[in-house]
């Protein structure tokens, strides 16, 4: 019971659950834009489903870190570029968020238009298993950034289950918030794209700091939301005009 009163564990707890969390925006974006395929009695279950398969996932990395540590390990050479098993994982899992979400802003452009029937037979599963393995990227990602900040794997444990349980509270506002704005959904498929290059480019050794990602992404959001806010003043406008020419 040492640990309770241990200061420094504590702030490696705080800090490694506030990391936890910034590195989950990008899965629960990808979650919310998946989930919203789905009716709507199904969506709660795939969101747990989806967040609790990202936790299990990262446990199982961090209690196999002699593995996820030797994904570092060169294991090609392309035109003198070492790629690593790691690299390999990053540059296929950048490259399917490219595709999936140039494919959703496409769909969302052209107003393509899925028969009710055909999307709860065939998505429940797919979208799982489309979540599962972006879970797989952003875990090995994170699990490999947790490790080079904390030694102690309990501590990076408690961590992720912490981050997880905020995730799936903030989950389903969200993933509603996002369906209710057509344009901050295409600006959501649009920070994935952004992301999917980030990791590409980590996956080539050209590491671009995550800090600037996120600082564009908040900018983006905050831009966005006067936007939303002045069309919705807009929208009020005629309304209250109306009443008045009719008192």
């Amino acid at each position: 019971m040492e640990w309770i009163t241990n200061f420094d564990i504590w702030i490696a707890l705080a800090t490694l659950t506030a990391l936890e969390i910034v590195l989950g925006i990008d899965n629960i974006i990808f979650l919310s834009i998946l989930v919203a395929k789905l009716p709507e009695k199904q969506r709660k279950s795939a969101r747990m489903i989806g967040l609790s398969l990202a936790m299990i996932i990262r446990i199982i990395l961090l209690l196999c870190l002699s593995w996820v540590m030797g994904l570092v390990e060169p294991i090609v050479t392309i035109f003198s570029q070492t790629i690593s098993g790691r690299d390999l994982i990053l540059i296929l899992g950048g490259l399917f968020l490219l595709v999936k979400s140039t494919h959703e802003i496409h769909n969302s452009l052209e107003g393509e238009e899925v028969s009710q029937a055909n999307q709860v037979h065939a998505s429940f599963a797919m979208i799982l298993l489309q979540i599962a393995l972006l879970d797989m990227v952003f875990s090995l990602d994170s699990v490999i950034t947790a490790v080079g900040l904390v030694d102690q794997v309990p501590v990076m444990i408690a961590a992720i289950i912490i981050s997880i349980i905020v995730m799936i509270l903030a989950a389903k506002s969200i993933s509603e918030f996002i369906e209710q704005h057509p344009t901050l959904k295409i600006l959501a498929l649009s920070f994935l794209i952004l992301v999917g290059v980030t990791l590409i480019a980590d996956g080539f050794d050209q590491h671009i700091p995550r800090g600037y990602i996120y600082f564009s992404m908040a900018f983006s959001v905050f831009v966005e939301m006067l936007n939303i806010k002045m069309r919705a003043k807009r929208a009020v406008r005629p309304i209250k005009l109306r009443k008045k020419m009719s008192t």
